[in-house]
């Protein structure tokens, strides 16, 4: 197995703190405590749609968050899931397919034409032809061993021209992240 070799990130980085690690229902917000994005997934027996919405920039004397929707995530169990932002709708099998033996690599193209990445094993982000790691996802940690931390999104200053695209793929994959773990550990109990 190779190793994926990559540049640490800077002091530049970027930051975001989940309120949740269901990322279908979560707040995302910067270093600051200021709420960028959100998410939101009204319950339902069919179909089930994740809004994904960011912060507008507040420019009256309203002191209540404004959103604007950057996009949706339209679940399916046995067909391809949908993306649904700029106007556009397409199946996630052609936007963030599957790559690798295990399927837990899956791979997309940026609004700035490059090819990118996911690993939902190490949930990484890098830039195919560099190997370049441009996001990392963290999971909470209780503070038994170490400090206590909320689930953490950290991204590079290189992808922030792109950045509702970053959030977008890493819900995506982060809820299948979660669900391969949850159905490996009921085949491990069952």
């Amino acid at each position: 197995m190779g190793v994926l070799r990559v540049k640490s990130f800077s002091t530049d980085t970027i930051r975001f703190t989940l309120s949740s690690e269901n990322v279908r229902n979560t707040v995302i917000t910067n270093e600051r405590g200021q709420i960028i994005y959100k998410t939101d997934t009204p319950f339902r027996f069919c179909t089930r749609i994740t809004t994904i919405y960011k912060i507008k920039p507040n420019t009256g004397w309203s002191r209540r968050d404004q959103f604007d929707v950057v996009g949706e995530i339209e679940w399916h169990k046995l067909t391809s899931s949908r993306f649904h932002f700029g106007g556009t709708e397409v199946a996630t099998k052609k936007f963030i397919p599957s790559r690798g033996f295990t399927g837990r690599k899956r791979i997309f193209t940026g609004p700035d034409g490059h090819s990118y990445r996911w690993d939902l094993k190490s949930n990484i982000v890098v830039k195919n032809w560099s190997q370049t790691e441009l996001a990392r996802s963290h999971r909470k940690t209780l503070g038994i061993i170490g400090r206590k931390r909320k689930a953490m999104l950290e991204v590079s200053p290189e992808v922030a021209h792109m950045m509702d695209t970053v959030i977008m793929t890493f819900i995506y994959v982060e809820k299948l992240r979660m669900d391969k773990e949850e159905a490996a550990n009921n085949a491990a109990v069952g």
